[in-house]
């Protein structure tokens, strides 16, 4: 099915948004994907009530891909201290692979570094997720060596069945020549 174009999400697609997030990381129909943590983690992927600031922020952005038989993917692009930052990526599992989350980064790293003309842009991935890190290894993000701890004990970002988990910090330096 033919996707739709870009569109940023609004207050009312929340509910889809979470919905999406949670499909292609967590439980069993995450398995359908290559993107799932239901090894992991159980719970939540994302928050509602998160969500709903990351929508309200200045320079912040939740870009959508739907068609006729709902959301496709989502990713969320912000400026963090003068970076772009990518989160929240999501492609719906039956439909990854294809093609789609490259076009959804590729367009999420044209607004940060065109529109908003930041020079550099960051994400954290949980770093024993080998197979995903080398996804945003082809696609120009290096490994930093920065790390992040996993937020344990709060339950908006899942619940860990582990007890080693951390984010690594991969960054991809944008052109912004078109920025002035």
């Amino acid at each position: 099915m033919q996707t739709s174009a870009f569109r940023s999400a609004t207050l009312a697609d929340i509910d889809a948004i979470v919905a999406l997030v949670t499909s292609a990381y967590r439980g069993d129909a995450s398995r359908a994907g290559w993107t799932t943590e239901a090894d992991l983690l159980d719970g939540n992927r994302i928050d509602p009530e998160v969500l709903r600031a990351d929508l309200a922020r200045p320079r912040s952005r939740v870009l959508l891909v739907e068609a006729d038989d709902g959301l496709h993917a989502c990713a969320h692009v912000a400026d963090e201290d003068g970076a772009g930052y990518f989160g929240m990526f999501a492609v719906r599992p039956g439909l990854q692979g294809g093609g789609l989350g490259k076009r959804l980064l590729a367009e999420c790293e044209r607004i940060v570094g065109d529109e908003w003309g930041l020079p550099v842009m960051r994400m954290t991935v949980i770093d024993v997720r080998d197979e995903l890190i080398a996804f945003y290894q082809r696609r120009g993000y290096r490994r930093t060596g920065q790390f992040k701890p996993f937020p344990y004990g709060d339950a908006r970002f899942g619940q860990p069945k582990r007890d080693d988990l951390r984010f690594e910090v991969l960054e991809k330096p944008l052109r912004t020549e078109a920025a002035a």
